[in-house]
C-alpha cells in the first residue's frame, strides 16, 4: 500500500455467546486511507468494528494497531490510542445540548488538551452545529444528529475513525452533505474505516474495499475493481 500500516486484523474470529460471527477475518488499513467494509445485513460488518474498538472480544487471531497487538487492550485504552467509533444509530444524549454532546467526546487525556482547537474544527466542518450548539440534541433532524455524532467522535482526536452506517435513514441530499465532509476529515489526518449500505456513495469516497459474507472476507481490492466485480453486484448489492 506504500503507506504506514495503521490497522491490521489477522485471522480474527469473534462472536456473541456461543455463536461465532466472524470466521478468520483479515484486513488492513494504511494511514491516511478511507477503506469501506461492505456486505449484506448480518454479514459481520458491525461486529468487525466492535472488535476493533474492543467492545467484542477476539476469540482467535489478533488485532494490531501501529503493528502492536491490542486484542487484550480495553476499549477505553484503545480510545486513548486514537481508535474512535461512531455507532450506528448516533446514540446522542437527547436532553443535553449539542455543545454538551460534543464536549463529552473529549474525555481522554490527549483530547482534553486539544478541546478548543477540536471544537473550532468541528464547528467549521459542520456549520449547522455552530448554529444549533445550544439546542437540545434530541431536537435536531436525523442528519444533524449524525453530524453531531461524527463531531463528538472528532472531539476525541481520533487517528482511526470507525463509521457504522452513517447514511442510515437519511435523505439523499443529507447523505451527500455528510459524505462531502469526510474528505476534509481525512485531510485533517484522520484515517477512516466505514461500514455502509450506500454502496455507490461509499465507493466513490473509499480507496479500497472489503466485502464480507457470513463473517468471511470474500472480496477485496481497490474501490474501482470492487465496484465492477460481477459477484459483488449479483450477490451483495442486487445490481
Amino acid at each position: 500500500m506504500g503507506k504506514n500500516l495503521l490497522l491490521k486484523l489477522d485471522g480474527v474470529s469473534a462472536g456473541y455467546g456461543d455463536i461465532e460471527v466472524l470466521h478468520g477475518v483479515s484486513l488492513e488499513v494504511a494511514e491516511g486511507e478511507v477503506v469501506a467494509l461492505l456486505g449484506a445485513n448480518a454479514a459481520g460488518k458491525t461486529t468487525t468494528l466492535r472488535v476493533i474498538s474492543g467492545l467484542v472480544p477476539v476469540w482467535r487471531g489478533e488485532v494490531y494497531f501501529e503493528q502492536r497487538p491490542i486484542s487484550r487492550v480495553p476499549p477505553e485504552r484503545r480510545a486513548e490510542l486514537g481508535i474512535v467509533q461512531v455507532p450506528e444509530g448516533r446514540r446522542l444524549f437527547p436532553f443535553m445540548t449539542v455543545r454538551e454532546n460534543l464536549l463529552l467526546g473529549a474525555y481522554n487525556c490527549r483530547a482534553r488538551r486539544e478541546v478548543k482547537a477540536n471544537l473550532k474544527r468541528v464547528l467549521e466542518l459542520f456549520p449547522v452545529l455552530a448554529e444549533r450548539q445550544h439546542q437540545l440534541a434530541g431536537s435536531l433532524s436525523g442528519g444533524e444528529q449524525q453530524m453531531c455524532a461524527i463531531g463528538r467522535a472528532l472531539m476525541a482526536s481520533p487517528r482511526l475513525l470507525l463509521l457504522d452506517e452513517p447514511s442510515l435513514g437519511l435523505a439523499p441530499l443529507v447523505v451527500r452533505q455528510i459524505y462531502g465532509v469526510l474528505p476534509g476529515i481525512r485531510q485533517g489526518g484522520v484515517t477512516i474505516l466505514i461500514v455502509e449500505q450506500n454502496i455507490k456513495e461509499v465507493l466513490r469516497l473509499a480507496d479500497r474495499a472489503y466485502v464480507l459474507e457470513n463473517g468471511r472476507v470474500v472480496l477485496s481490492g481497490p474501490s474501482e475493481r470492487v465496484r465492477e466485480d460481477e459477484r459483488l453486484k449479483r450477490a451483495y448489492l442486487g445490481i
